[in-house]
């Protein structure tokens, strides 16, 4: 503006010097001068008046530029993060209970059994030779008897020959049980139903109980477990709501907990929780890590966007709002106090009404009292 000024000074300068021929009088100059002082004069008012009228028309004159939101109310959950174990009930190593080579597999790793499926049967051919050994010497053993009991009806022989004759029998029927009960150990069969994971040994091969010969398991159902420090004992109960990450197969569920510890581990002072979990497409293997969060504060009211949440040197936590007066938007300096944090959002007990509206963008370059420009970008 200064320079248009000094242009039209020197326009009337110029003018009035190229309409002079002659030579003037002092007085004549000083005269003219009054009249160019009086013209800039009011030239400089009328110059003034414009800038007042474009400061005034132009809104966004050393503004600064903000986006704000506006204060909603909404449920927000926090949870407590701990890390757990995939653990199957029925997930066994089955061993044999008596010694001996391996005759028959009749299975293959990876296949599904029934309950009391034959799964292996080992070599019982001395058992199967004693038995028939034994059914010989019991029938004559019965056939003995028989004709002894007959006697022993007609007052005919001695008392203890008859008892010896039952004690014979009973004796050889009782090994021939235990036999056939030692027989039918040799066949190994599935105490569930469920999938062969592993065939540890060989047909061929010895083996014994203190080995396992084959690992059944059955992962339909299955559970999590996580140890959980005592000071939540009066949060987590059962039907407590979960998160189940598993990160290792990007897979995530929610469950409920179905059972809390009574005992507290003096290590480290933590209780164990369990959640049972459906697994019918097997992708969740037993050991598998798992990531928990488990519920432990839920409440109804203003959330914010954490980054939005300041602190003053007193530790005071503000946000900034929005008021507007009389067309212009000034910014407040609004007082919070903040109960939990959760996922980059701040749960906000006091401060805020649905009716305030929260600077966004710009929040860290305003300051109380300032005049700023509201854009949706």
């Amino acid at each position: 503006m200064k320079k248009i000024i000094a242009f039209l000074i020197i326009s009337i300068l110029l003018v009035s010097c190229k309409s002079e021929s002659k030579k003037t009088s002092l007085d004549d100059l000083t005269s003219q001068k009054t009249i160019l002082t009086d013209k800039i004069d009011s030239l400089s008012k009328e110059l003034k008046t414009v800038e007042d009228l474009i400061s005034e028309l132009d809104d966004s004159k050393n503004l600064q530029i903000i986006t704000v939101l506006p204060v909603k109310k909404d449920t927000f959950k926090h949870y407590v993060e701990i890390q757990g174990v995939v653990h199957a009930d029925k997930n066994i190593e089955i061993r044999p209970e008596l010694g001996g080579i391996v005759k028959t597999i009749f299975i293959k790793e990876g296949q599904r059994v029934a309950r009391g499926q034959t799964l292996i049967q080992l070599d019982d051919t001395e058992l199967k030779d004693a038995i028939a050994e034994l059914n010989t010497q019991l029938s004559l053993a019965k056939t003995t008897f028989e004709r002894q009991n007959r006697l022993w009806e007609q007052k005919i022989g001695s008392e203890i020959q008859y008892l010896q004759t039952k004690a014979k029998k009973e004796s050889l029927e009782n090994k021939l049980v235990s036999l056939k009960t030692q027989a039918n150990k040799m066949k190994i069969t599935a105490p569930f139903s469920g999938v062969v994971d592993e065939i540890f040994p060989k047909k061929g091969e010895l083996t014994s109980p203190q080995f396992a010969i084959i690992r059944l398991l059955n992962l339909d159902n299955i559970y999590v477990e996580a140890d959980v420090t005592e000071t939540y004992l009066p949060i987590i109960k059962i039907g407590t709501e979960t998160i189940i990450n598993f990160p290792s197969i990007h897979e995530k569920v929610t469950a409920k907990i179905t059972q809390v510890g009574n005992y507290i581990n003096p290590n480290n002072r933590s209780f164990k929780t369990r959640i049972n979990l459906s697994n019918k497409n097997q992708s969740i293997k037993p050991n598998l890590l798992a990531h928990v969060k488990f519920l432990d504060f839920m409440a109804n009211g203003i959330i914010v966007p954490s980054n939005l949440v300041q602190q003053d040197q007193n530790n005071n936590n503000y946000v900034f709002t929005v008021k507007t007066k009389n067309g212009e938007h000034i910014v407040v300096k609004s007082m919070i106090t903040t109960t939990k944090e959760y996922n980059h959002k701040t749960y906000v007990s006091e401060g805020l009404t649905k009716n305030d509206t929260i600077v966004n963008k710009g929040a860290r370059l305003v300051q109380a009292g300032e005049i700023v420009k509201i854009t949706t970008n």
